[in-house]
Parts: structure tokens; sequence; C-alpha cells
């Protein structure tokens, strides 16, 4: 016969995932000795076996929890029902991963009519009697009877109002029994039934309800938002009562081993004088500090602190628990580890080493990656209401205030001008990137958290909202509408690039610290990981700064993103619009020192440090202003000044314009086709890079430059483009007398390339995966328009496990990447390969990246030390050996 029910002294620690994680700690405190009160544990087996038989207990788990009851009564030599000596139990539940407030409980379990006159009598005590009968009908009726606790607490106020009291404990015993019969007539309204006074229906209606509430919604979206699997079903406990309301000699409280907050090591937390546990979190009474316990129950309290420390040193973590306190004795009725800011993460991690309580290796598994984020941008202060407007998709951490601005030029005249503003825009392109810079942040009411303003934005450490649906934007009138409310320009909004929220008004900000815990977390860290960590920055600044976070280099320098500088578009332009080679040139020997200066900014900011120079990589029409404006401006110009130079200069735009317009410009013009249409332009991108590295060999600054190639299907591709770099050198070195140490290689973004990459590789020095675009490509998705439109929805309803521009998607997009490593280094063993899409700051990612032997990660700069933790935890997670096996299979 299967076994589906357990006492806490048969099960253990090591049994979390079928007695969840609230059965296997009271299984392991009984373990060792701890007081905790007796009872037993119903599995997450009989969860789902719950969910397999239509929502009903079969006959032999009912059995076995009844044979369980009658140990437990045996063991408290208490009986259910029993009037004379009435066991009480609560009813919990107890998910196999920590899912707090998100499931049911029922306390007071065995009170009726009868055993409420027993307990009077045995505790001599009436009025604790009654009351823990009118909390059991209120819960229960909740939980059980699906009737609002609003209709009892409105009963409640009312019964303190006209007898003149301020707080519960002020009512009588015979207050609480008028207040009972009150509770059974809101039963009786509500369900048509009287309130079940049959102790072993009671039980079976809460074992059923505590079941029930694992696919309540509250619980599937806690479980989506923190990625706990559905199936896993939750347990149920049963656990023997203990009374904290029974007179002044009782209490209830919660309390964490280290402060959650920043990590301190003492005791935090709060508790109440005669109260039950859930007097402390209903904000009826006000508890007392915990430390105040010392004062008031001396023995209790030395006590408490003693059983903290014994279960820290056990569990080897900082804990959250629950305490009541029955007549001066301590009981423990639940420990777990506590949840805790970054901070505090990372300072208990590192002390815990220092006590000599974990290894380092432990201390950098303790530390979440994604939780870095709170600590390296700028957050909204928790003490804060957050008057929430709109809410889009969290594309950039951080939070920012700021004057709503609609217009990229704007946003830089108004930031010059000291001000902060945040640029409001249905999408950007590459046109808005100066308006980019000069905000605070950025909001798009389309677009995905890989579009271009996430991307750009991500890199610059900004905060940025896209897809923010619920903002209607009027341009033309300089406002946006939220339902009824209108935002104009200039009015001061926050946002939260986090959650996703916008809201009215400034909100107060905490500005991000660096603590020395978290400097010595990842020395650690680098000491550990044998996957490399560069950045992705496209100016010295952004360089500088990914430098200081301990980036090993760049893995990607966009240069399309040097040509968007508002005095550099008009030579763009003139490139563009070129007829000929001739006019090309001309433009292009202008654009040439400007690239050069580029260089050497960003080549010596690194000190050494290799380099990935992307060449031009977008269509050539993002350069040119948008085909629809210029439209409208050129039919103005018609009617108001038809023979201006102004107009022929506009039409000769919009030709041009046209004749680039492309159907599908991601599949279209671009990257190294480009290269090979107009060999020119790239030729002086490679000149430009290499002038930049004599330049800087003059002045003793050593540089590293890897030339990358974009967009690369075919070997015959890279193979004249490498030549076209091989040249330029050659060129770049008679003039300078300088010699050069240079790579050339390609990006990987489309499945041709991953599945031809043993041919690639005979022109490659290296590879870089694009998983950008190499996720567009394999999925046939465009990212943009699959967040916007269905992917949240294909999330939602587990067709995707995650978002794959967001988590690599190891199963097609991971096997290309896999299959362009292996083939790569068939031809060339000593092949580098790393990834520089946004999937290189993600920990599931880098992990994958890790075991399939990839050299480096490259990430936005705010990105690198979760980059240098993740790298680090994968290392500890999974061998070399592991590695070697993957790559050669």
């Amino acid at each position: 016969m299967k076994k589906f029910v357990y006492l806490f002294n048969e099960g253990n620690s090591e049994m979390r995932n079928l007695l969840g994680g609230k059965g296997a700690n009271l299984a392991e405190m009984t373990k060792i000795g701890l007081p905790v009160p007796f009872g037993f544990t119903i599995s997450t087996e009989a969860c789902n076996a719950y969910y397999e038989n239509n929502q009903s207990i079969s006959s032999e788990i009912q059995n076995q929890v009844l044979q369980a009851l009658s140990e437990l009564e045996a063991g408290t030599g208490k009986k259910l029902g029993n009037p004379a000596n009435p066991l009480l139990v609560s009813v919990r539940s107890g998910a196999v991963f920590s899912m707090p407030g998100m499931m049911d409980t029922i306390l007071n379990l065995g009170m009726n009519d009868e055993t409420v006159e027993g307990m009077a009598t045995l505790t001599n005590n009436p009025r604790f009697a009654y009351d823990s009968y009118r909390r059991f009908i209120q819960m229960f009726s909740d939980v059980v009877l699906d009737v609002d606790t609003f209709f009892f607490e409105r009963l409640l106020e009312e019964t303190r109002e006209k007898k003149g009291y301020s707080s519960d404990p002020e009512l009588t015993a015979e207050d609480w029994k008028e207040v009972i019969v009150g509770y059974k007539q809101i039963v009786k309204k509500h369900t048509r039934k009287s309130f079940p006074q049959d102790p072993k229906e009671q039980l079976f209606l809460s074992i059923n309800a505590v079941f029930d509430s694992w696919n309540n919604q509250r619980a599937i979206v806690y479980r989506r938002l923190n990625k706990i699997p559905g199936h896993l079903g939750t347990a149920v406990n049963i656990q023997s009562m203990v009374f904290g309301n029974m007179g002044n000699d009782c209490g209830t409280g919660v309390a964490f081993t280290r402060d959650p907050s920043t990590g301190e090591n003492r005791l935090y937390g709060e508790y109440l004088i005669n109260a039950q546990g859930e007097d402390v979190v209903a904000g009826i009474r006000t508890p007392q500090p915990i430390h105040t316990l010392k004062q008031e129950m001396p023995e209790v309290y030395q006590q408490f602190s003693d059983t903290c420390k014994v279960l820290e040193q056990h569990y080897r973590d900082m804990q959250d628990i629950e305490f009541t306190v029955e007549r001066g004795q301590l009981f423990i009725l639940q420990t777990r580890n506590g949840k805790r800011t970054a901070q505090a993460a990372i300072r208990v991690a590192v002390e815990m080493v220092k006590e000599e309580i974990i290894n380092k290796d432990e201390a950098l598994l303790r530390v979440d990656p994604d939780q870095l984020n709170q600590l390296l941008h700028r957050r909204i202060d928790d003490k804060f209401e957050r008057p929430q407007l709109a809410k889009g998709l969290p594309a950039s951490p951080g939070a920012a205030t700021g004057s709503v601005v609609f217009d990229a030029d704007e946003a830089e005249i108004l930031a010059k001008d000291g001000k902060k503003v945040i640029l409001v825009r249905p999408e950007t392109t590459p046109d808005d990137i100066h308006g980019i810079v000069a905000s605070q942040a950025v909001i798009t009411s389309r677009g995905g958290m890989t579009s271009h303003a996430a991307v750009v934005a991500r890199g610059m450490g900004k905060a940025c909202i896209c897809g923010c649906e619920a903002i209607k934007i009027d341009l033309a009138a300089k406002e946006f509408y939220v339902g009824e409310s209108v935002v104009k320009e200039g009015d001061i909004i926050t946002i939260d690039g986090g959650t996703g929220e916008v809201m009215l008004g400034e909100i107060p900000m905490i500005e991000p610290e660096l603590s020395n815990e978290f400097q010595q977390l990842l020395v650690w860290a680098d000491e550990v990981r044998q996957l490399g960590v560069r950045t992705n920055a496209d100016n010295p600044e952004d360089s500088q700064k990914a430098r200081e976070f301990g980036a090993e280099g760049i893995g990607l320098c966009r240069t399309e993103h040097m040509f968007m500088d508002p005095t550099r578009v008009p030579l763009v332009q003139e490139m563009i619009l070129a007829e000929n080679y001739d006019e090309r040139q001309i433009a292009l020997s202008k654009l040439l020192p400007l690239q050069q200066g580029d260089f050497e900014g960003i080549l010596e900011a690194m000190q050494g440090f290799p380099v990935t120079i992307r060449l031009l990589d977008p269509p050539l029409h993002e350069f040119l202003p948008d085909k629809e404006e210029l439209i409208v401006e050129c039919t103005k110009l018609q009617i108001t000044n038809p023979n201006s130079e102004e107009l022929k200069a506009k039409e000769l735009l919009l030709k041009k314009v046209r004749q680039l317009d492309e159907f599908n410009p991601m599949l279209g013009h671009r990257g190294c086709r480009l290269g090979m249409i107009y060999p020119e332009i790239y030729e002086m991108q490679a000149k430009a890079i290499f002038y930049a590295v004599a330049t800087l060999a003059d002045k003793g600054v050593e540089a590293k430059p890897e030339i990358m190639i974009p967009l690369v299907g075919h070997v015959n591709e890279l193979k004249q483009m490498r030549q076209l770099v091989i040249d330029a050198a050659n060129l770049v070195k008679e003039e300078t007398g300088r010699e050069f140490v240079y790579t050339v290689g390609t990006m990987v973004e489309v499945p041709r390339a991953a599945l031809t990459a043993d041919q690639i590789a005979e022109e490659a020095d290296f590879f870089s995966f694009g998983t950008n675009d190499l996720t567009q490509t394999t999925f046939g998705y465009s990212r943009d328009d699959a967040e916007g439109k269905f992917l949240q929805a294909y999330i939602e309803n587990k067709v995707l496990p995650d978002n794959p521009f967001a988590v690599l998607d190891r199963e097609g997009v991971g096997k290309l990447v896999e299959t362009g490593v292996r083939l790569g280094r068939q031809t060339k063993p000593e092949l580098k390969t790393g990834i520089c899409g946004e999937h290189g700051g993600e920990k599931s990612s880098i992990e994958f990246c890790y075991q399939t032997g990839l050299d480096y990660v490259s990430c936005s700069p705010y990105r690198v030390p979760i980059a240098r933790l993740a790298a680090a935890q994968a290392t500890i997670r999974f061998s070399e050996k592991d590695v070697e096996t993957l790559v050669v299979k």
C-alpha cells in the first residue's frame, strides 16, 4: 500500500519533495529535539492524487489520515471532538518551495458548541475558549465555506463600537458568545447551512480546501512569477494547537535569525502577548519588537535566542521562524530559509563564510544573480506609496523620475539645461539615440523587452518600460492618455523599470550602493569561474563603467550607434545619398576620422583587453528620416512653397528612402551584405580601427581589436570581407610603419551559419553568437511583434516555458549554438567562441554557455556583476568533465 501520510517523527529534511518545505522542516526539528507541537503531514503525492480523483480524497488516503489522527490523539492524550479533553489542530499548506501567503490555513479546528465549553472548563479561561471558537468560525468560513471575512469583521467592529471597546482583548467571554451567535447567522445566511459541528467533517473539508488552494489564482500567479512548476502539488500539515491567547504568560510571533533587510547578525522580528498568529499580521494590534521579549519573558527569550542559533547552525542559513508561547512554554511552529533583500543576501553569505558556517562555494550559490539588479540601479523607496498609472514590460531595471517629453531633440535640449526628463515614444529608432542618452528613462507604447529602446537603455543602465499599450500617445498634442487620465509634456512621472510600473508624480528613490561584502563576493566569483565576462559597449563611458564592474573586454561594440550623433547624421546621409563610388568616398573620408576617434576612446578605455568591433549592421534606411513623415513634409511644401530648394532636397531624400525601403528589413540588405555591395563602407571602418590602434601605440597604449563581420550566412561572404580587412590593415601598416595584432571573426546569427560552421571556421578566428537575431531567425519571430502581441499569452498558457528573447531556448536555438561550437572546433580546435546577445547577462543562459564550452559571455555594463556571479555558479554546479563530454557529443 502506498504511503501518503507521515507523522512528524517519520520524516526529515531530505523528504522535501514529498512532505513540502514546511512538513520536512517540522519533521527535521522534531528529529533534533526542538519543542515542536506534534502532528502529521499529508504528502504532495496525495494532493496530486486528489486532482487525479476529480478533486476528491480517496478512501485509502482518508483511512491513513484517520490512522495518523489516532496516533496524534494517543501522543497528546487528547481526542478530536471530546468535550472533556478536546484536541484542536491547525491545518496548513506546505509547498515544496516556499509560497508565503499564497495558500490557505485553518487554526483551532475541532472547536464546536461542546468542545468550546470543555476548553473553558479545562483552562479555567472562558474568554480564551470563546475567542478561539469565533476565530475558528471566521477562518473556516472564509477558507472552506467561501464566506468573505468582511462580513465577520464588520460584525466584530460593530460589537466593539457598541460596547465602547478599542481592541479585541477587551471583549469578555459573554461578548464573544454574542459574536459567535452572529457569526453562525452569517454562515447560515450565505451558505444556507448551519456551521458544521462534526470535527472530522471539519478536518476533511479543510484538507480539501488546502488542496484546492494549490490552484487558486494568487498561487498560480506566484508560481508563474517565481517559475515554480505546477505539477508539484502541496502537502497538508495537521498539527496539534498550542495557544498564545490564554493570558499574559502567552504570546505569538515571527522572527528572523538575521535582519532580512540589511543582513545584520541580530534577531529581527515581532510578537504579541496574549494573541494568536493571525493577530501579528492582521494589523488590529501593534506588535512589539522581538528584543522587548527579553524584559517581558527573559527565560523564554533566552530559550528562543538559543533555539535560533541551533536552527541557523543546523540549516546553515538565515531562518524565518514562527513561535508561540503557551503559559510560559516555548513552541516552534515553523522554520524556513528566510526571504531577504539582495543587500542582506550578500552580507549573510559573506559573513557566514567568515563565521565558518558555510564555505565560499556555498556563499556564491546563496545569492540569486537576478537579485543584484536591486543593487546596481536606483530603486523606489518602499516606504512610499506607488500610485500606478499604467504598466508595461519591465525592459531595463532601475527607477527614475522626470518631466515627460515626446521628442528626442527636445529631451536633449532640456537635459542640457539641467532638467531631468523621461522620453515617451510609440517606439524608438536609432535616430532617437541622443534623446535616450539625455533622458533619465524611456517608455514606449510598442515593442518588447529586446526592442531597440530596451537594448540601448540596458546598455546605458537606464530604466526602460516597453510595450506599455495602456498609454495612448498623441505626438501632435504632446500628451498621452491612460483611460480618463491625461499626462502632458512637462508633467512629472516616476517609472520602475524592474516592475514595468508608470506612476504619477515624484516618488523618493534609494541610490545604489556596492558594499564591501558585494565586492568580496565578486572576488570569490572570479576565483572560481572559468567563463570569461565581457561587455557590450559603444562608447568610452560605457566601456569605463563596465571595467569598474569587472568586464574583461568588449564582446560587442556596435559601430552604427556612433553614426547616430545628430552632428554626424548629415554625413551619414551624404554617404547614403551618394550616386556613385567617388561621391560616396568623399562622404566616407569625412566619417573616417570621426570613427577613428571613437575607436581610440573605446580601445584606450579597455587598456589592453580585447575589443570586438562589429562592422556596420543595420540597413541603410535606418539612418534616413521616416518615410511617412517625409511624405507629409513634401506635401506641405508642394502647397506652400513649390519652387523651394528645401522641397527639392526632401524629394531627393524621399526618392532614396523609397529605393532603400524593404518588405522585411531584418532579412534584407544589412550586415555583411552591405559590405559585399558597398565594400568601401567596411574598408573605411577597418582603416579607422587600424589608424586608432596605431595612434594608441604611439602613446604607449596596447590595443587588441577583434573585427567582427555581421550576419554571415555563407563562407564566401566571410572570405571576401576577411580579405578586405587584411588589405586595410596592410595599407595602414604601410602608411604608419606599425605592425598590428588583430583577429577577424563573425557573428553567428542565422541558422545556416551554425549549420555550416565547419566551413565558416576556415575563415574565422572567432565566433560570437548573436542570440537576439539567432532566436528571431530560428523561431521565425519578429521579436517586437511577438512580445507585443502573443508571446506573453504563450508563456501564460505554457506553450513556451520562458520568453526565448530573455532566456535562451536550449532545445532549438541552443542546439544551433552547440552545433556551431562543435563544427567550428572540428575545423579549428582553438576557435574562440562567445555570446553577445541579451542572453549573455541572464543566469540560465550563462549556465548553458558554460556547459556548451564557450569561452566568454558578453552583456550590458550593468549586468557584468550578474554574469560574473552566474558564471561562478555554473562552474560550481558543473564539472569540467561534464562540459568536455557535452562539447564532444
